[in-house]
């Protein structure tokens, strides 16, 4: 399948673009025509991140001439590892700002426009309008679906990319270039019809990525936009990619357009923006419900555990991450039981006996997984079981800093 280009070509290049993108133009399918419509193209990154700090340095390097970068974020250290747009000197900046510098210094010719805010329902078809194509670089469910919405209602095609640990996922979205395709084509939700059960899968944060998946994923991501904004070869469009790091294989999946899908489907429910944060939920209705007049903050934490050294409050303090996470930091007097263990059961039978007197303390790195785990402690029957909001990180930024966060 091919698509016409998105992009009409600009009326020429000049004497040092033509020098600096003498590669691609000594390519036949790019050439003089493909190379100005990069010129020409408005491509907007949402992130600049593991995902949008390769894709922002190949296609400012590529000649797009636009390159918008919604991104509101401050560059920390635990970025380093994989977010290559960024350097130890840029920490603590605005990344956006970072970014932009690093663009620069790859290729002063392309325009860089700077959206620092937070994308939400109300800025994102005011951000996204007059874009040619979107990049999505995003690491959380809630704006995944805004960005395949708003992209949806806006009719702009937009490229999609996921990473988690050693995997990657990347495809095209452009429901609305279906005609011009000569086939359906489908949206994220035709793929993923509803977000995964909160908690279930955890972000980067809670689980890692190696840091050189980013580059492969992102390059992928490019390496579409190119294709589609000057219409040569052949996109992934209804099509998903699939990498797997461990053992360097590539598959391709036939992704079909879902005539029940929610948003671009025969009957559709979707037909405005909706509430994507209560949609995808961070956590579930029972652990909100847990947690509710259940959780107390690093602050009370402390207080609690010197009654404990001093004999006069009893309790047990759990953390329910995974052992290497355990092993980077950990609140002190704690003891590991991964989340999972309470998911299957197995941990309730780790635990004081209900009657024993003994009050239950959970935590986990910021308070999503403790509150999962108290649903299931307090359905066992364990009444005054609480959780730490905020986790581990809170503790190490508001009580001991000396250890490192992640």
């Amino acid at each position: 399948m091919s698509l016409p280009p998105l992009v009409e070509p600009a009326d020429g290049l000049t004497i040092d673009e033509v020098r600096r993108y003498s590669r691609h133009l000594i390519i036949p399918d790019v050439g003089m025509d493909g190379q100005k419509r990069l010129k020409n193209a408005r491509v907007l990154v949402i992130g600049a991140g593991g995902l949008g700090s390769p894709a922002l340095l190949y296609l400012a390097a590529a000649g797009v001439g636009t390159l918008g970068l919604v991104e509101f974020d401050e560059v920390d250290e635990s970025n380093l590892q994989r977010q290559v747009i960024h350097g130890q000197s840029d920490i603590g900046k605005p990344k956006a700002q970072s970014a932009a510098e690093s663009i620069a210094e790859v290729n002063p010719l392309v325009d860089v426009v700077i959206h620092g805010e937070r994308l939400d329902n109300d800025n994102v078809m005011r951000i996204f309008e007059g874009y040619d194509l979107i990049v999505d670089g995003t690491d959380n469910f809630a704006t995944r679906y805004l960005v395949n919405d708003a992209a949806y209602f806006l009719k702009i095609p937009y490229v999609w990319g996921s990473i988690y640990r050693f995997d990657g996922q990347a495809s095209v979205f452009a429901p609305t270039l279906s005609e011009v395709a000569g086939e359906d084509l489908p949206c994220y939700r035709c793929l993923y019809p509803e977000p995964p059960p909160p908690g279930m899968v955890p972000s980067c944060a809670e689980g890692g990525v190696l840091g050189v998946l980013c580059a492969s994923v992102g390059s992928i991501q490019v390496n579409e936009a190119i294709k589609l904004i000057t219409g040569i070869g052949d996109p992934i469009a209804g099509k998903l990619v699939i990498y797997d790091a461990l053992e360097m294989e590539y598959r391709k999946l036939k992704v079909r357009k879902d005539p029940n899908c929610a948003l671009c489907g025969e009957n559709p429910t979707v037909t405005e923006l909706i509430d994507y944060e209560t949609f995808c939920g961070a956590v579930s209705a029972e652990a909100s419900e847990a947690a509710a007049g259940a959780t107390i903050s690093v602050t009370q934490l402390s207080h609690l555990l010197k009654e404990r050294d001093n004999g006069e409050k009893d309790f047990v303090l759990i953390d329910v991450r995974e052992p290497n996470e355990y092993e980077i930091n950990k609140i002190p007097g704690s003891v590991l039981i991964p989340k999972g263990e309470f998911l299957n059961g197995q941990a309730i039978g780790q635990l004081p006996g209900v009657d024993s007197g003994k009050q239950v303390v959970l935590y986990c790195k910021t308070g999503i997984r403790s509150a999962e785990a108290l649903a299931v402690v307090k359905g066992a029957g364990y009444a005054d079981a609480i959780h730490v909001g905020g986790g581990v990180a809170a503790w190490v930024d508001q009580i001991d800093p000396s250890q490192p966060a992640y």
